[in-house]
């Protein structure tokens, strides 16, 4: 018996392997797919796309700390806006143009800002998370309103600019080339991203939000996971606090306000917590439908907005990806 179980183990692996990398590669092909029926349908409006992106990047790292964790935040543009400050401040004080070295500062400004955001909120549970994850936002607020010589402040930091990347692709007005360059990044964040949600460390924060003293007792650190956890989170976000730095060339106090972190988190229900796909479906759904509506009736947009939300919580409560992957379950095991 012990073999026989043994066997079952052996094959059970490979199989496992080979389902996640096909899904994997579906997910990477729908997503070059959408990006280049976006690039032909669209080539006017590549700044608005270039944008979800950018949001995008900010409601995935949203999704690692909430959805996989279970950690209640409101604050989470606070990663997102530093790493667009840190990007911007770079080339603005300090003359590096390179994108991908903006990049890089982004990426280190939201991950430091994810270590001080983490450091505070992970001190408490539930509903004290909120409160703190509002005055975090808050205070990042101000203080880059305050610190309005190196910010901008109210007015916002301008003069920044981008070099062509290796020399050859250059920054146009048109957004080309920073659309292109928003698929690329959120392409190698969503590969790294799976990696790290079905590595032993992702299944140990899966563990921590269903049962965080089962864990404690089982000898792991729950808030040392968190904390590492909210520094990846933190990364993701620069990344896309920089693609909306380098695509935009001024950063605003918009990137570190409450409404952009309530509205990551609406995005996130909206397509399903707990998974990347529903992440990025999630963004899409809601920026587009956001932009079409309110360009359709500037008067009433924001209750048919409103009336979406409403209609997706009481009929889909997983999101709208969420609910649509259970629905095609429930299918094939009825098939079955």
């Amino acid at each position: 018996m012990t073999l026989a179980m043994n066997t079952q183990t052996t094959t059970a692996v490979p199989i496992r392997r080979n389902r996640f990398f096909v899904r994997d590669t579906a997910g990477i092909a729908a997503i070059v797919a959408l990006a280049s029926i976006g690039y032909l349908l669209f080539p006017d409006n590549l700044a608005l796309l270039t944008r979800v992106i950018a949001i995008a990047l900010l409601v995935l790292s949203l999704d690692l700390v909430t959805g996989y964790c279970g950690v209640a935040t409101l604050g989470h543009a606070a990663l997102f806006g530093s790493g667009a400050y840190a990007a911007g401040i770079v080339s603005a004080h300090y003359g590096i143009t390179d994108p991908l070295l903006m990049t890089l500062a982004g990426i280190t400004g939201g991950a430091a800002a994810g270590l001080v955001c983490g450091i505070v909120i992970l001190r408490t549970h539930g509903l004290p998370q909120l409160v703190l994850s509002i005055a975090l936002i808050n205070l990042f607020h101000e203080f880059a309103n305050k610190a309005s010589s190196w910010t901008g402040g109210s007015d916002g930091l301008s003069g920044i600019s981008a070099d062509p990347i290796f020399g050859t692709f250059e920054f146009d007005l048109y957004g080309h080339t920073a659309y292109v360059f928003g698929v690329i990044l959120l392409l190698v964040v969503f590969i790294l991203l799976r990696l790290v949600v079905r590595s032993p460390f992702g299944m140990l924060c899966r563990g921590i939000k269903e049962d965080a003293l089962r864990i404690r007792a089982m000898g792991a650190s729950p808030k040392a996971a968190l904390m590492k956890m909210y520094v990846i989170s933190g990364a993701v976000a620069g990344v896309g606090g920089a693609l909306n730095a380098i695509s935009t060339q001024v950063v605003g106090l918009d990137s570190l306000s409450f409404t952009l972190s309530a509205e990551s988190l609406v995005m996130l229900v909206l397509g399903g917590t707990g998974s990347l796909f529903g992440a990025l479906s999630g963004t899409v759904i809601f920026m587009l439908f956001e932009d079409y509506v309110s360009a359709a009736n500037p008067f009433h947009w924001l209750t048919m907005v409103g009336a979406l939300l409403v209609a997706v919580v009481l009929f889909a409560p997983k999101g709208l990806y969420g609910t649509a992957t259970a629905f095609f379950v429930r299918r094939k095991e009825t098939a079955q």
